[in-house]
């Protein structure tokens, strides 16, 4: 296909790009050509999402069979967009999120759940869920009936800039005892952001519309799983202790808020890692196994380093009080 990546430079949208260049396809990406050079084989388009002309003069007369786009911000530069593109691409796929069904969510929620209200033509990007809703109606304004709304759940793997496994690896690198909320046998729900991007990229190929909860099976992994087998790829010489999360919160160590384990309070959300993808699954959605998503991060965070603390929040790296951690880990060793 031709394909036009909005964005591409970081996590989904970079792992867009390198899964459609290796399916053969011509590829284009439209950014402000400010994070990263060019991939090689990429025609790079440069421009101002915010600025409709800008991205006009960009894209000048060039037609596309998909375009996916990334956008997380304000909904009217997804609408502007959108209307830019309405009469040269054939198909719009939308990296949106769970986080568009109303708080808190139901237990086993499927695409059905309910919905926040959102406005398309809205500048505003300071509620989440709304703007990413807002984007998602701003889309179906101008590709009604050929528009894929891809409801994300939390999207591991390489590239990651949120800062889950890279910063969870960088942890157990430093070996010795290292804190994890327990119980070991929570169940996490995810899906690695190559998974993601392969199976938006064939949806578009077969011209697949409609919105789907996108995240991995429920119940296939667990924390404990997910941090030993971190261990596994790694060959770190940690030892991790197991913490309740009420100690946890007493000693202000939120650990498994990163995951979406629990929320401020202390208390375990339902429906965060328990959703219903049979859709999608019956859609062609795979999720390669847990011990490759690792190996392949591990490998990524290696060769490249930390990736930059997102702006939209805060850094990794003050989410954890060492010496707090230190003074827990002291007092369960007696």
């Amino acid at each position: 296909m031709r394909v036009l990546v909005l964005g591409g430079t970081h996590h989904v949208g970079r792992a867009l790009v390198k899964t459609a260049l290796e399916r053969g396809d011509e590829v284009s990406t439209l950014n402000r050509g400010l994070s990263r050079d060019p991939v090689p084989g990429v025609r790079a388009l440069t421009a101002d999402r915010t600025d409709p002309e800008s991205v006009r003069r960009a894209l000048g007369d060039a037609e596309w069979d998909a375009v996916i786009d990334t956008w997380a911000w304000a909904p009217r530069v997804v609408r502007d967009s959108a209307r830019l593109l309405a009469d040269r691409a054939g198909h719009y796929g939308y990296v949106s999120s769970r986080g568009v069904h109303h708080w808190p969510w139901p237990a086993g929620a499927d695409e059905r759940a309910p919905l926040v209200d959102g406005d398309p033509g809205s500048t505003d990007d300071a509620d989440y869920a709304a703007a990413k809703r807002g984007g998602e109606l701003a889309v179906l304004e101008s590709f009604a009936g050929r528009a894929l709304l891809a409801r994300a759940g939390m999207i591991l793997g390489p590239y990651e800039d949120v800062g889950r496994i890279p910063w969870w690896l960088r942890r157990l690198e430093r070996g010795g005892r290292v804190l994890a909320p327990a119980p070991a046998q929570t169940p996490l729900q995810y899906l690695d952001v190559r998974d993601l991007a392969a199976w938006m990229l064939q949806s578009a190929e077969r011209g697949l519309s409609d919105a789907f909860t996108v995240t991995g099976p429920p119940g296939a992994i667990t924390l404990g799983e997910l941090l030993t087998t971190m261990l596994a790829v790694t060959g770190f010489d940690t030892e991790l202790v197991w913490a309740p999360p009420e100690l946890l919160m007493r000693h202000g160590l939120p650990l498994g808020m990163e995951l979406g384990l629990r929320l401020p309070d202390g208390s375990a959300p339902s429906g965060m890692h328990d959703a219903d993808v049979s859709a999608a699954l019956a859609e062609g959605l795979t999720a390669r196994p847990l011990r490759d998503t690792l190996a392949d991060t591990w490998t990524w965070l290696q060769a490249e380093g930390d990736p930059a603390p997102r702006a939209d929040a805060p850094s990794p790296d003050t989410w954890l009080d060492a010496a707090a951690e230190q003074r827990l880990l002291d007092q369960l060793s007696h």
